[in-house]
């Protein structure tokens, strides 16, 4: 994700409801709220009367800018629960107690969060957190098994970790937010072409041995590449990530396969690449390698110039491309100093590809080691330049075109079928 956050699909705009119940983990809602809110989300944060004896309503009205509700009846307002289910985008709880999943699945209505989900159609999403053996006690795993099967909720968690001060590790921590943050936004994502296709990444950089030490190598962080993985999981997709060296984080739900050079890069994608519709290139990938095989030793300086003769890398892209599944679609990215359309189109007829992503090596805020980006999508009949973006906002601009392809392809099939 982005650092800072700032507002942006699907979240910004939208209307959550956060319920925050009578944990320890409540503390942890606080980093939630504001994360979404500076994802542009508004936030209605319902606390139960438990929750408050943890956190208080000031913290959140600081981090969120809105009100906290508590009371079910109020004069500021009658039937409260009633707008809010009904104006709610999606519904969270974090943490669900075990209280709280039991009155959720007998369909309760003792207090405000409880009443609001009677009434919210939207999705819901609930977070369990509590003692490893409370989670493990058979009537809450069945009301928890309830809430998921008979009424629709979404259960995420909860985690195996270091619990409360004085119990062990296990079963019943909460779920960091930021992954709330990620599932919450695939809830807040609609279906599109997306929904349900496998979509490959190749991501960062590739690093050509020298020797145990020295490598070959660029300057590529994966931020892009990453980025496009985690827009595309939102989408509804099966994302895997083929990675070269790169700190990034695993995003969300997403599989990632690291690796170092572009022979492995090859190899991995080779594996892959017909039980996929989508694949994007995102990947920096070394044209050349040395010539030959690393040593096993370090060299050491000894008075002489050290020449090293290279040899190329296999094209990843071209070899993969014709083994895409039927129907799919391929994404390249073309890094260049000068004649950036020319080059992109080119590139694009080379290789087969059916869009190509374009920027600029030379300009500040663009290419490697920045978390903006300034690109041209060229198809083979269009260029549009996109202004400098958020490399998040970027990832949603190429999937848009994305779905516009897989759309135009489906509706091209069923018109040759009819």
């Amino acid at each position: 994700m982005s650092t800072p956050d700032s507002p942006r699909p699907p979240w910004d705009g939208r209307r959550i409801v956060l319920g925050v119940t009578g944990g320890i983990a409540a503390y942890k809602s606080i980093h939630l709220a504001r994360r979404l809110t500076r994802l542009g989300a508004e936030v209605d944060v319902v606390l139960t009367r438990a929750a408050e004896r943890f956190v208080t309503p000031l913290t959140f009205e600081g981090v969120t800018g809105r009100a906290v509700l508590t009371d079910l009846f109020s004069v500021e307002g009658a039937a409260r629960h009633i707008l809010l289910g009904r104006e709610a985008d999606a519904v969270c709880v974090a943490p669900a107690t075990a209280d709280f999943l039991a009155r959720a699945a007998q369909g309760r209505a003792d207090d405000l969060l409880t009443t609001t989900l009677l009434v919210a159609r939207a999705p819901v999403l609930l977070c369990p957190a509590m003692n490893d053996r409370m989670w493990a006690h058979p009537q809450v795993q069945a009301n928890a098994d309830h809430c998921r099967a008979a009424l629709g909720y979404e259960l995420l968690g909860p985690d195996t970790g270091p619990l409360a001060v004085g119990e062990a590790d296990g079963p019943g921590r909460l779920v960091e937010p930021d992954v709330v943050v990620d599932h919450l936004g695939r809830l807040l994502s609609p279906a599109g072409p997306l929904d349900g296709v496998p979509l490959l990444v190749t991501s960062g950089p590739t690093r050509e041995a020298l020797d145990p030490v020295r490598y070959l190598g660029n300057r590529s962080s994966g931020r892009m590449g990453f980025a496009l993985a985690e827009a595309a999981w939102r989408r509804g997709a099966r994302v895997t990530v083929v990675s070269g060296p790169t700190n990034r984080p695993e995003p969300t739900g997403v599989e990632v396969v690291r690796l170092e050079s572009a022979r492995e890069m090859a190899r991995e994608v080779e594996a892959r690449i017909g039980q996929v519709r989508v694949a994007i290139f995102a990947a920096a990938v070394a044209d050349y390698r040395p010539a030959l095989e690393p040593t096993s030793n370090k060299r050491k300086r000894d008075g002489n110039d050290w020449t090293v003769e290279f040899v190329q890398n296999p094209d990843i892209a071209a070899t993969a491309i014709p083994g895409l599944a039927d129907g799919g679609v391929a994404v390249g990215f073309a890094l260049e100093t000068e004649d950036l359309v020319d080059h992109a189109r080119e590139k694009l007829r080379r290789k087969g590809f059916d869009l190509v992503v374009a920027n600029p090596a030379n300009e500040e805020g663009a290419g490697f080691e920045a978390p903006t980006n300034r690109v041209t999508l060229v198809t083979e009949g269009e260029a549009e330049a996109l202004p400098t973006l958020p490399k998040e906002e970027v990832a949603e601009r190429i999937l848009d075109r994305v779905e516009g392809l897989l759309e135009a392809r489906a509706h091209a099939d069923s018109a040759a079928d009819s």
